[in-house]
């Protein structure tokens, strides 16, 4: 059911560890050919396109491609007390987390006269991508939506696909959840062509974006690559992946269930324990051989343990094994050992590292506060999950006087020369100039 890697005796370089972990094949540049017909449809369409695309692509029809505000207000109005209930207490968590992660702005005096103050500025306009398909998301809705209106957003757009079930709206637990957030501008549209009326606009139906953030399937990654430049992106999210670092205190029976709760998103999603203990890494494929058999998406879960992209992977160590983690660069990194907050001060790279037994990821998923829009791919290594600060941008505000100006003059005109540039001395002498 799930490969079995052994790195025992082994010492590599990070680069040597991540080859023995591939992901699963995920071919955007394939994807972003497929995908160019459908931008230049968006790009030089109208709303009738976007209806069409959404019968080729999601077999229905919708009647409007912005959802009404009275459906928003009915799905919320039906929406299950219970789930409610669930969304407000997470919603709680989240804002509380990403309160403090809010900027102020901070201004450096050099000398007297010369300031420098950056300050952080919310992006004029984004646009949410919510996933539809082979699940329902509202947990996105709120990791997308909330850093977004902490930053002080103004403009807030919503996508999700439209669903057969539904006539052509988007699923209604999305609906309710927008409009439990007071967001009101969201669109009955999914895959790239959302990325596309993001980023172009559409007149009559869509203003354009300047960013635009969430997760999605490989054509709304192929479509983040294309467009980049067009407008601002997250990041270009691929599967979902988890890594469990776990010695011989970790229980089988949880390591089991977190690497399904993973691999049940898709069949390309990656599942991946490293472990010093072989009787661990035993007694696991042995919990997975009974669970993958008794839970909903069994055939789902069982090609993703299966395929190349999942492994149990033997160390000799746990140094080892963190060396291996950090490598790997997952998702989502759990720590499931005897002294997981001090094994946890050793990881590097990760998107969100979960520490001990009652941190699984699906905590982090729904209700930990922490935000589940994470780097996938390896992206771990070089980028962070969505934030407020996805959201904002640094700007320098710099102030000279006439003093503080004359004492670097001399300076800047040296560095102009320096890099053959004159005419930047220039600019600099001929105020010198002007005040004799």
């Amino acid at each position: 059911m799930i490969r079995t890697v052994d790195l025992r005796g082994k010492a590599l370089s990070k680069a040597g560890y991540a080859s023995y972990l591939p992901r699963a094949d995920f071919n955007i540049d394939q994807a972003m050919d497929l995908i160019h017909p459908i931008l230049l449809r968006v790009k030089n369409g109208t709303q009738e396109d976007l209806i069409q695309l959404a019968q080729e692509f999601d077999g229905v029809k919708p009647a409007a491609i912005k959802v009404p505000q009275s459906d928003l207000d009915l799905a919320l109005q039906n929406l299950d007390p219970k789930v409610r209930q669930a969304l407000e207490a997470s919603i709680s968590r989240i804002k509380k987390v990403h309160n403090d992660q809010v900027r102020s702005d901070k201004t450096t005096t050099l000398v007297d006269g010369a300031a420098v103050t950056e300050k952080w500025i919310p992006v004029d306009r984004v646009g949410l991508y919510v996933p539809g398909g082979r699940a329902v998301y509202p947990s996105s809705v709120m990791m997308n939506v909330i850093p977004a209106q902490i930053a002080k957003v103004a403009s807030i757009a919503v996508a999700s696909p439209p669903q057969k079930d539904f006539g052509g709206l988007p699923h209604p637990t999305i609906l309710a959840t927008c409009a439990l957030l007071g967001i009101s501008e969201v669109y009955a549209v999914g895959g790239a062509q959302a990325i596309a009326l993001f980023a172009y606009g559409m007149d009559g139906v869509c203003e354009k974006v300047d960013l635009v953030t969430g997760p999605g399937n490989i054509y709304v990654a192929a479509a983040k690559r294309a467009l980049r430049g067009v407008i601002g992106i997250d990041s270009e999210a691929g599967p979902t992946e988890i890594a469990i670092l776990a010695d011989s205190t970790a229980l089988p029976s949880d390591v089991a269930v977190d690497l399904i709760s993973q691999a049940e998103h898709d069949v390309i999603a990656a599942a991946i324990l490293v472990t010093d203990s072989v009787e661990l890494a035993e007694k696991t494929v042995d919990e997975l051989k009974i669970r993958v058999s008794e839970t909903k998406h069994s055939d789902r879960i069982r090609q993703a343990l299966s395929g190349v992209q999942s492994a149990i992977v033997l160390v000799d160590n746990l140094d080892q094994g963190v060396d291996v983690v950090n490598a790997y660069a997952a998702e989502h990194l759990e720590i499931q050992c005897k002294d997981a907050r001090l094994v946890s001060t050793k990881i590097r790279n990760a998107g969100a590292v979960f520490i001990g037994r009652f941190t699984p990821v699906s905590l982090g998923d729904y209700s930990a506060g922490s935000n589940h829009v994470l780097p996938t791919g390896g992206c771990a290594c070089h980028s962070s999950g969505l934030s407020v600060q996805s959201f904002l941008r640094g700007l320098h505000f710099v102030e000279y006087s006439q003093k503080a100006f004359t004492e670097i003059a001399e300076t800047v005109v040296t560095l102009a020369n320096a890099e053959d540039l004159p005419a930047h001395g220039e600019a600099i002498l001929a105020r010198i100039e002007d005040l004799s």
